[in-house]
């Protein structure tokens, strides 16, 4: 999104920062409250193809939807990333089904962590970031591409891939240039990783509600035949718009496409206080049960540093957020690989 710098952090042993750090573009924004539409969270759904839908290997559950999270550790190791979504799963009494992580190209993969949750029954939900679009279609960086896909094809488990998220954030026009040269790229690494043999990556297309909102994103999309799951990542950050209303422009686009969805990223910020927040989850989980499209989701329960409580994610600072949650992540709709 246009408010996310993203850093990386190389080395064997350290966790990739690239969603550790939130940056606001431009003056700080008032937070304001935007009344719900009166479809919103509590009208039939619009993204309603309940598959079975050709998505990879990653597979999406027949009902329901798989719940994951970027969980932020409080210091960058891999022990205490391990930690923390241990910890995290205490809370809600209860196992993710994804974990989000986030990675360059110059990081290493896979980590202890990737290793720990594959082992322990996780599908790794890989965020991976490039530096720009023109450099990789140059085919400079092939060796490393290659090398990346040598290394998620020995990985062994199924990933679901974020190439380049947020690819229509304002902030990476410089980088992307253009829907054309971002889809191009895309395109380079899709027959790279063919070529390499790699049968164990879902491919993930993943732009901002922003995006759909403005009505630039689709202009992004590679293709039906590129792409395994649609995607967006959805905020109540700045504004606290319903759940239902900030993806309604992206479901209407997803509708129309064969395609599983994935809500890569969501969450509503500390600034909005207790009851606000607690209320904006609760609606969450009706939308996503009225839109039986969406077969995952993935919170970002992070406290970036340096950031404003209108970019601060993070649940067990307010128990009663965080009951909020539980409630989601308990019920029977999100517990599809134990029923």
């Amino acid at each position: 999104m246009r408010r996310r710098l993203v850093v990386g952090l190389a080395g064997l042993a350290v966790l990739s920062t690239a969603a550790l750090t939130l940056a606001t573009c431009g003056p700080p924004v008032q937070p304001r409250w935007v009344a719900p539409s009166s479809s919103a969270g509590t009208g039939p759904g619009i993204a309603t193809r309940t598959g079975p839908f050709r998505a990879g290997p990653v597979a999406p559950p027949p009902s329901g939807a798989l719940l994951g999270a970027w969980v932020k550790p409080p210091v960058l190791s891999q022990p205490a990333r391990i930690d923390a979504v241990t910890a995290f799963e205490a809370r809600l009494g209860r196992p993710l089904d994804l974990v989000n992580t986030y990675r360059r190209l110059d990081e290493p993969f896979p980590t202890l962590s990737d290793k720990a949750f594959a082992d322990t029954g996780h599908t790794l939900m890989l965020s991976w970031a490039i530096d720009d679009t023109r450099v990789v279609t140059s085919g400079d960086e092939d060796a490393q591409l290659h090398d990346w896909a040598r290394r998620l094809r020995g990985y062994g488990h199924p990933v679901l891939l974020r190439f380049r998220w947020e690819m229509d954030r304002p902030n990476l026009q410089a980088a992307m240039w253009s829907a054309a040269d971002y889809i191009d790229a895309w395109k380079h690494v899709h027959a790279l990783f063919k070529a390499e043999r790699v049968t164990n990556v879902s491919w993930v297309w993943c732009p901002t509600v922003e995006g759909f909102a403005g009505g630039y994103a689709p202009a992004f999309y590679p293709g039906d035949d590129e792409v395994d799951w649609t995607c967006v990542d959805a905020y109540a950050g700045h504004v606290l718009r319903p759940f239902g209303d900030l993806l309604r422009p992206f479901l209407s686009w997803a509708a129309a496409r064969p395609k599983p969805i994935v809500v890569g990223e969501f969450g509503v910020a500390a600034s909005w206080g207790t009851a606000a927040r607690a209320g904006w989850l609760a609606d969450a989980a009706t939308v996503i049960a009225r839109n039986p499209q969406i077969k995952a989701v993935s919170y970002f329960d992070s406290d970036p540093d340096g950031n404003t409580p209108d970019q601060q994610f993070q649940l067990d600072d307010d128990p009663a957020v965080l009951s909020a949650f539980t409630t989601l992540a308990r019920a029977p709709y999100f517990n599809q690989r134990s029923r």
